[in-house]
């Protein structure tokens, strides 16, 4: 008998069933449609080729040198499936992570269950098997799908912890693994350890002692935090700097951020098509001043001077101090000129783009798709798409109000996330999928809450 119960599956019946190979075909066929072994994929593949290959943490192909732009957890995990199922075999790893995607979700319905009921369960069962929003990252190998996994895994097994009192000691290691490896996938991970730690002791049950709970919590928080400590000596070692976690702007020592670029950056750019348009083109490849939008220029100055920039640069992409320097100018200027729109209206605006918009950027879908003189079919799909997200977020931010258990510790998870993508300077959808676990469980209990009111009110008719 497993020294770990886990859900007895026998409550979810054939609907869940549906729900699971309704979840594997959509999968299996975003991945064939939508391949996205590309960017980050290739990075955290180099990685991992060159732990198995030469046994070091390196980046580069014929010449390797060490890095620490991405934390250890996933080229680890890239590692482990390259060894398995040989060498750079992206389609097994999309494989393997859609199968783990699949039991994540069918752990995030029996925690739902636990907290709510059956049909709670099985709404957030079909909801997070056919979201298409998550789907089309469950076979890509990016981290988001495995920190997916993590706060699913954090959710059931904290809930496990605090209320069966058979096998809890495992059911806190379980839990420490989801905070830790959520962490080590992405270093934004670290903000579920920040929401759900606390409530090891403040979400335990009025029976239970604190002392006995809390020493356990602090064990836990110690483990969970263990292998930072490994990966900080790690870099010291090798780069002589205190890095616990990743760089904000994935550059090694001695590698220049161009801080100056990143700051006006910051006080322009709005939405998915400026990221895609022109930050990720810099440095390396040209820009095309068109792509840029009306509101980077305040004033026929700022606008010379821009283009003159952008001259220079696009004659040797790159960007040297001096360019750096006059780009941290004109941000300066901007920001003292317009303080609200930099500090408030600008963040606001790229956490509304990140959140809300159409999440179509690894579709086949034009990224401008409100042209709807120019793709008529796609403007429409875009929308339908948007409103299908919209109706995820309703669904969540409902059930959030009606207070389930451990809806502060969500709450917390996403207020949290919000304050820290408030910070960034190019939005991208993929930032608030972590949303998602969360709206699925809440969600879930939204649903069974609207069908149970639809119901009574048919009754009394």
């Amino acid at each position: 008998m497993s020294p770990i119960s886990f859900p007895h599956w026998q409550w979810l019946g054939w609907r869940a069933l549906a729900a699971l190979i309704g979840g594997l075909i959509l999968r299996l066929w975003m991945m064939r449609a939508f391949p996205q072994v590309s960017g980050d994929a290739l990075i955290y593949g180099t990685i991992a080729r060159n732990l198995l290959q030469h046994g070091t943490f390196a980046i580069g192909t014929d010449s390797i040198h060490p890095t620490l732009i991405r934390l250890p957890g996933y080229p680890l995990f890239l590692a482990t499936c390259f060894r398995v199922f040989g060498i750079e075999n992206y389609n097994a790893v999309g494989y393997f992570q859609i199968a783990l995607e699949l039991f994540s979700c069918l752990l995030l319905a029996d925690f739902v269950r636990n907290i709510s009921t059956d049909r709670a369960g099985l709404n957030a069962l079909w909801l997070a098997a056919m979201c298409p929003f998550t789907a089309v990252f469950s076979g890509a190998p990016l981290t988001e799908s495995p920190t997916f996994d993590a706060i699913c895994l954090a959710l059931w097994s904290l809930d496990r912890y605090l209320t069966r009192r058979q096998h809890s000691i495992l059911y806190l290691l379980l839990f420490t693994l989801a905070l830790s490896s959520a962490a080590l996938f992405r270093p934004d991970g670290a903000l579920l350890a920040f929401a759900l730690w606390p409530a090891l002791f403040f979400a335990r049950a009025t029976t239970q002692s604190l002392r006995p709970m809390l020493s356990k919590a602090l064990i836990a928080g110690v483990l969970a935090v263990l292998p930072f400590a490994f990966w900080a000596v790690r870099n010291w070692q090798v780069f002589h700097v205190f890095e616990p976690l990743a760089p904000r702007y994935a550059n090694d020592p001695g590698e220049d951020p161009h801080l100056g670029w990143q700051h006006w950056v910051k006080t322009w750019c709005l939405d998915f098509t400026c990221t895609y348009n022109i930050y990720w083109n810099v440095p390396d490849d040209t820009v095309d001043l068109n792509d840029l939008p009306s509101w980077v220029f305040d004033s026929p100055a700022q606008k010379a001077e821009t283009e003159q920039i952008f001259a220079i640069y696009n004659r040797n992409p790159d960007m040297p101090p001096e360019l750096d320097v006059r780009f941290a100018a004109l941000a300066r200027e901007r920001a003292h000129d317009h303080p609200i729109r930099t500090m408030i209206l600008m963040p606001l605006g790229r956490l509304a783009d990140m959140t809300f918009r159409p999440r179509v950027e690894n579709l086949t879908i034009d990224l401008k798709w409100w042209q709807y003189h120019l793709h008529r079919s796609e403007t429409r799909f875009s929308i339908v798409y948007g409103v299908v997200n919209l109706l995820f977020l309703g669904l969540g931010i409902y059930g959030l109000f009606l207070k389930p258990r451990y809806w502060q510790y969500m709450v917390a998870y996403l207020v949290l996330r919000c304050l820290l993508l408030l910070t960034i300077e190019a939005p991208e959808t993929r930032y608030t999928l972590e949303f998602f676990p969360f709206l699925f469980a809440t969600g879930g209990i939204s649903l069974q809450h609207i069908f149970r009111r639809r119901s009574m009110d048919a009754l009394t008719r």
